[in-house]
């Protein structure tokens, strides 16, 4: 039986009770041996102890991984001089040594949530936002100026390159769904700010280019602010979303906020040789070592590091074990097995993974 090494942050917060949950989820469902986790140091509380918010040990560690699953970063009021926080300097240092270009984050209502956008309940919102990770505004981070206390400015950077890789992966991942849930459609919706800035249109140039290669595919348009409206008034119009790195940001939280909250929401953040993953929620440091965390977002987004290793390392138990594990989460959702507290339940978040684990058993 193939063994997979597994990097595991557990980070700060609320990372660590997230993060057991769904190593104990992902066991049940992979079977005992199939998974190695391999637990490093790193993130704020790291940091305070240290001074390293990513030791040179770990990051090797995750470096030499088949995945990295991360638990959570980041503590109120650990930051560097500069006022910038610590915890967000993990993934980040992370993401850029590895090359992590792609920040994928499902959008999808699942069995039992109840949405804010009532009309779309059922099946109504099913679509993936993926963000450019090394790049956009965010290239800027630790090089912004800050000009006799008077005027900042951060630049925006925007290459054919990191387009071009993000762009393709937008539009093979579309390749592989099966369309917007309102008309079926595979379509790649590119969100920007095309008609004011150049870096912009830019971007919009590049994936009009690719998008030449995918004659199946559909291509839209949105502008960042029209889009946080559709996304509201019509999210079933959607199947995948590619953005800059900012914008991405933006608006993957409001997509979150229409499928039940970031409690619930995976992520992965995806490069050509390594990927890490971990829930898009914060620390929530009020609540750690309550046992009341949602772990459903670090269960999913453990599902979707089995599914990205199935691809990799062409195993198909793999893809069943995260296939099992999502309808596992949405059995005990719909059928009130175990609701977080989130969600309006009173289930802790031991409680919720038991659950998930009896509906896989």
């Amino acid at each position: 039986m193939a063994q997979y090494r597994i990097a595991t942050i557990e980070g700060d917060g609320i990372g660590p009770e997230v993060t057991q949950a769904a190593m104990a989820v992902l066991t049940e469902a992979c079977g005992a041996g199939t998974l190695a986790f391999a637990m490093l140091e790193g993130g704020a509380g790291h940091y305070v102890k240290s001074g390293e918010v990513l030791p040179d040990d770990t990051f090797a560690g995750c470096r030499d991984a088949d995945a990295i699953l991360h638990g959570a970063a980041g503590l109120p009021g650990v930051v560097y001089p500069d006022g910038t926080e610590v915890g967000n300097d993990l993934h980040l240092r992370l993401r850029f040594r590895l090359d992590l270009y792609a920040n994928v984050r499902p959008i999808k209502l699942l069995p039992g949530v109840l949405s804010p956008l009532r009309a779309f309940e059922g099946g109504g919102i099913d679509y993936v936002i993926v963000r450019e990770n090394t790049e956009g505004l965010y290239a800027s981070r630790g090089a912004g100026v800050v000009l006799r206390d008077e005027v900042a400015s951060d630049s925006l950077v925007v290459t054919r390159k990191g387009t071009e890789r993000v762009a393709r992966f937008a539009f093979d991942l579309a390749a592989k769904r099966s369309g917007a849930p309102r008309d079926g459609q595979s379509r790649v919706t590119v969100c920007d700010k095309a008609n004011i800035l150049r870096s912009y249109a830019f971007f919009r140039r590049i994936c009009d280019e690719v998008h030449a290669g995918y004659p199946g595919i559909a291509i839209d348009y949105a502008y960042a602010d029209a889009i946080t409206v559709h996304m509201l008034k019509r999210p079933d119009f959607y199947d995948v979303i590619v953005a800059e790195n900012m914008f991405g940001d933006i608006i993957s939280d409001l997509g979150a906020a229409t499928v039940g909250g970031m409690g619930i929401s995976p992520s992965g953040e995806i490069g050509d040789s390594h990927a890490l993953f971990q829930g898009a929620h914060g620390s929530a440091p009020d609540i750690a070592g309550q046992n009341v965390a949602s772990p459903v977002a670090t269960i999913l987004s453990g599902a979707m590091m089995l599914r990205w290793l199935a691809g990799r390392k062409a195993d198909a138990g793999l893809a069943v074990a995260a296939d099992r594990i999502e309808a596992a989460v949405g059995a005990v959702l719909r059928e009130g097995r175990a609701v977080p507290r989130d969600l309006g339940g009173g289930a802790t978040c031991t409680e919720v993974a038991d659950a998930v684990r009896r509906a896989l058993a």
